[in-house]
């Protein structure tokens, strides 16, 4: 017993001794200032099911160098040790002891049993069985003793991050680096789901309100307006009592509600948030939109009337004769359908949005914009007496009509400019479509000041000074419109005309010419890279953006977006554009601009068929589209995610962010990380 004991503390004394060379000396091995390290860890997650997994840890071993298997009988080395975190049982549980490759057995003299050991390389995996299906990261470490063949050993801690979603395993020599990262894994697996539901109630919260005003907008044309005096008028006069019109007009209100929500059921039902995506940035879908709102945008400045068939309406007005309630709600159904000139451009884009966006969003939409129109036709019924203050159906109303004809005109060639964009054609550039604007808001002025007169208006003798008003804004908004003939950035409407840098004829402005092709620093643009907004270096595809991030040792942004996305346009054109984070994203940062909207075709080797949709991904739009999906979890765009070299997240990313202080503060987050690991 005493010889163990001597023997033991005489390894102790080598080791001590050692770990303190390590920090005392030369410049590598033993005594060097750097702690040396005979073995380099790595591994890997196989999954087996939803619910197993096997976590592999793979040793390469130095020359002469040797670790001992957990298996190590007692009395001898010091056995390897895991621990999982979090604890074992809570999540998941693990499913017996890990599974070692070949080991060595040896007898030693100096402990006085067999020795359990590898040498050059070694495997150990341990199964697990989640009890928990959300959980996506198990941090472990491993704790053992490397031994040298003259008998010096050093007790020595890696540490694991082993993501599940993404089946890799980072690994840390370093407990800083680990703790570093695992700060920012916790707080991102604290904040994820409420921020995630954060910005999921702020985006659908936004799409209510931007179809509630749409609602308000379809109040005030001749196909609703009108409506509202005479059906609250049949209520109260039809109804036996006051209380009885107020029920009837509630039921009136709600079916209306009913009818188009249902329109956003059927759409979040029948088409997932990826059909709706690819349909919506499509070339096909977006020049079929852009001719059905040109020609409603014409029916609205008087050429025309748009109706829907006879057969169809009398049918549902016969219905409608119908008492009690389900007579009531084909009163409502035959609103909508006679109402289907003036509602369809407007209810259509904002669902069109919405659907683009999955879920629940076209319900959403749909609900604010039928509570829009419902609400006064519940209200009036409540308190008849507002009936009176409601202004005459008149000319007025034809004006109205044809303000939202002049809007519709205008968004039409957003459409026609999506086409474009995505087919990149070329036809409509951004000095074109500026043009084109300048000319339907300038004729928009002329029409409010009652210098233009189209068919199906009255006579103005004079104009209010409210029509004066909003024809003053309209013409001072055309004249702003202006300077974006010649390139300057028109913040304003950012989002809606071509890109500068990509679809202008002037991308660096009238009179620049770029007579290189070479960066800020005087090197030759990197292969695979072109210029992005502003300059900026940009690649647009993953792996070749993050092997060029290794090599100029920087962080990487992955900036997901898309070619007909507005909101990354107004992103690249507010925020990009401000000279710190215009610096940082030349200097500190390497871009991978990821377009999820990309037609263009994978080479046949590289199309595969999806694992999420099952459907086969041939175009890389697809591609980076099903990516964003599966390693965030979203396919909103814009989408920012700063990451190290080995691709995993060096803060929480974010979306739409139109706050410069809040975008800017999140990039230099970031950077320090990466510059501190």
């Amino acid at each position: 017993m005493m010889r163990k004991t001597l023997t033991l503390l005489g390894v102790f004394i080598l080791t001590t001794t050692l770990a303190f060379a390590q920090g005392f000396g030369g410049e590598q091995g033993f005594g060097s200032g750097k702690a040396y390290d005979p073995v380099k860890w790595s591994g890997e997650v196989e999954k087996i099911s939803d619910t197993e997994y096997i976590l592999h840890y793979d040793a390469k071993i130095q020359n002469k160098w040797h670790i001992y298997s957990q298996f190590t009988p007692e009395d001898g080395p010091i056995p390897m040790r895991f621990k999982f975190l979090p604890e074992n049982g809570t999540t998941y549980e693990l499913d017996g002891k890990a599974e070692e490759s070949a080991t060595i057995r040896e007898y030693s003299d100096i402990f006085g049993v067999d020795e359990v050991f590898w040498k050059d390389t070694a495997r150990i995996s341990q199964k697990i069985i989640l009890k928990d299906n959300t959980i996506k990261l198990i941090k472990s470490e491993v704790k053992y003793q490397s031994c040298i063949e003259d008998g010096v050993c050093i007790n020595q801690e890696f540490y694991f991050v082993h993501d599940l979603s993404q089946e890799k395993t980072i690994s840390f020599s370093n407990y800083k680096a680990f703790e570093d990262y695992t700060a920012v894994v916790n707080t991102t697996e604290k904040d994820t789901i409420d921020e995630e539901d954060s910005e999921d109630d702020k985006g659908l919260l936004s799409i209510f309100l931007i179809a509630f005003i749409s609602g308000f907008a379809v109040l005030l044309t001749p196909c609703v307006f009108p409506m509202i005096p005479m059906t609250v008028s049949f209520f109260t006069k039809q109804s036996k009592d006051r209380a009885s019109g107020i029920k009837n007009a509630v039921i009136y209100g709600i079916s209306i509600i009913v009818i188009y929500t249902v329109l956003g059921t059927v759409i979040s039902i029948l088409f997932g948030s990826n059909f709706m995506y690819e349909l919506s940035t499509g070339p096909i879908f977006n020049f079929i939109f852009f001719v059905i709102i040109l020609v409603f945008a014409i029916s609205f400045l008087g050429a025309f009337e748009i109706m829907l068939p006879n057969s169809l309406v009398n049918k549902v007005d016969s219905q409608a004769n119908r008492g009690g309630y389900v007579g009531i709600f084909f009163m409502a159904l035959a609103l909508a359908i006679v109402s289907f000139s003036c509602t369809f451009p407007i209810a259509g884009t904002a669902l069109v949005d919405a659907a683009t966006k999955g879920g629940i969003a076209p319900i959403i939409s749909m609900l604010g914009f039928s509570l829009a129109i419902a609400l006064p036709f519940t209200l009036f019924a409540i308190f008849p007496g507002w009936l009176n203050s409601l202004p005459k159906s008149g000319g007025w109303l034809n004006s109205v009509k044809v303000f939202l004809g002049f809007l519709e005109l205008a968004f039409a060639f957003k459409f026609l400019s999506n086409v474009d964009l995505v087919l990149d054609w070329h036809f409509l550039s951004r000095e074109v479509f500026i043009a084109i604007w300048i000319a339907i808001f300038g004729s928009l002025a002329l029409y409010l000041f009652g210098k233009i007169k189209l068919p199906h208006d009255s006579d103005l003798k004079h104009i209010s000074v409210g029509r004066l008003l909003l024809g003053l804004t309209t013409l001072a908004f055309t004249i702003s419109l202006i300077p974006g003939l010649w390139g300057a950035p028109l913040q304003l409407i950012s989002g809606f005309p071509p890109p500068q840098h990509s679809h202008s004829e002037s991308p660096f402005g009238v009179g620049y010419t770029n007579s290189t092709t070479s960066t800020t620093n005087g090197d030759l643009l990197p292969e695979g890279a072109s210029y992005g907004p502003h300059k900026i270096i940009s690649f647009k595809d993953y792996e070749t953006g993050l092997a060029y991030a290794k090599k100029v040792n920087k962080t990487a942004m992955i900036d997901f977006t898309g070619v007909t996305c507005q909101n990354c346009r107004k992103m690249e054109e507010r925020v990009w554009v401000e000279p710190t984070i215009l610096n940082m994203l030349n200097q500190d940062i390497v871009l991978i601009s990821l377009y999820a909207d990309d037609p263009k075709d994978l080479p046949k080797s590289e199309q595969y068929v999806s694992d999420v949709t099952g459907n086969r991904v041939k175009t890389y739009g697809q591609k980076w589209l099903e990516f964003q999906q599966v390693t965030y979890g979203t396919n909103a765009q814009p989408y920012y995610v700063l990451i190290d070299h080995d691709g995993s997240s060096l803060n929480k990313p974010v979306a739409y962010t139109p706050d410069i202080e809040e975008y800017e503060a999140w990039l230099k987050e970031g950077i320090t990380r990466f510059n501190n690991n």
